[in-house]
């Protein structure tokens, strides 16, 4: 899975209309949005948040296009984004705003938005259905790209897409415990070398009929217990 170039450029607490309040939040959900400007880059987002001729209390955490991710806020504080009231369980307060830019290639900023979800997801232990609409807190038709006329496909694909990417996470790192299991060492009895031992976790195992009969013991098995029994005449 590419990397997507994620930087932090947060706003300060001084910023007009109140966009930075500080506010420290637990977030329980991720909510997505699109910018609502087809000309307008992450950069561009980013700017306007401290442009003065912006009069709006709006703000939102992170901002994604075809090149980059930019993190406008910290993560653990809010923003407002959901266009519901600054209650205590609102999505202003508990969500974490994601905005999708709409200019230039948006099938690659979808799919830059889309991977960048899912690592977040995976970092919180969180599935799909900790996403959010804006449209879920607020009614906004938001992210309006995803809409299609009230049918939510575009919504259903990017949920799937980020499904798709959490899951290949999942199997990257079942193949790395799978690379740490099968680590071999060599196995070395009165000068001659055996089978090859498997080392886990600094314990080096071995099989243990030929270690056995090495010493010569024999082993007996239950299979109904499945027990190993290791005997040794004259003990």
């Amino acid at each position: 899975m590419s990397a997507i170039n994620y930087r932090k450029d947060h706003i300060a607490r001084s910023t007009a209309c109140n966009r930075r309040p500080g506010y420290v939040m637990n977030a329980t959900t991720i909510t997505i949005h699109n910018t609502g400007n087809v000309a307008s880059s992450a950069a561009n987002e980013r700017a306007w948040l401290t442009n003065p001729t912006n009069a709006r209390q709006a703000s939102f955490h992170i901002v994604v296009d075809e090149r980059e991710a930019i993190e406008c806020l910290p993560l653990t504080e809010n923003a407002w984004h959901s266009g519901d009231g600054s209650a205590v369980k609102s999505g202003n307060r508990t969500s974490i705003g994601v905005e999708i830019c709409e200019s230039g290639n948006y099938a690659k900023t979808l799919d830059n938005a889309a991977a960048l979800v899912a690592s977040m997801l995976k970092e919180r232990g969180w599935g799909v259905d900790r996403l959010r609409r804006h449209y879920d807190w607020s009614g906004k038709v938001c992210p309006r790209l995803m809409y299609d006329g009230g049918k939510w496909t575009g919504w259903t694909a990017f949920k799937a897409l980020v499904e798709t990417k959490l899951k290949a996470y999942a199997d990257t790192n079942k193949q790395e415990a799978v690379d740490v299991i099968v680590n071999k060492a060599n196995v070395v009895f009165n000068g001659s070398k055996t089978k090859d031992g498997v080392l886990i976790d600094g314990a080096v195992y071995v099989p243990l009929r030929e270690m056995s009969e090495k010493f010569g013991a024999v082993i007996a098995w239950d299979n109904v217990t499945k027990t190993a029994t290791i005997i040794k005449e004259g003990v």
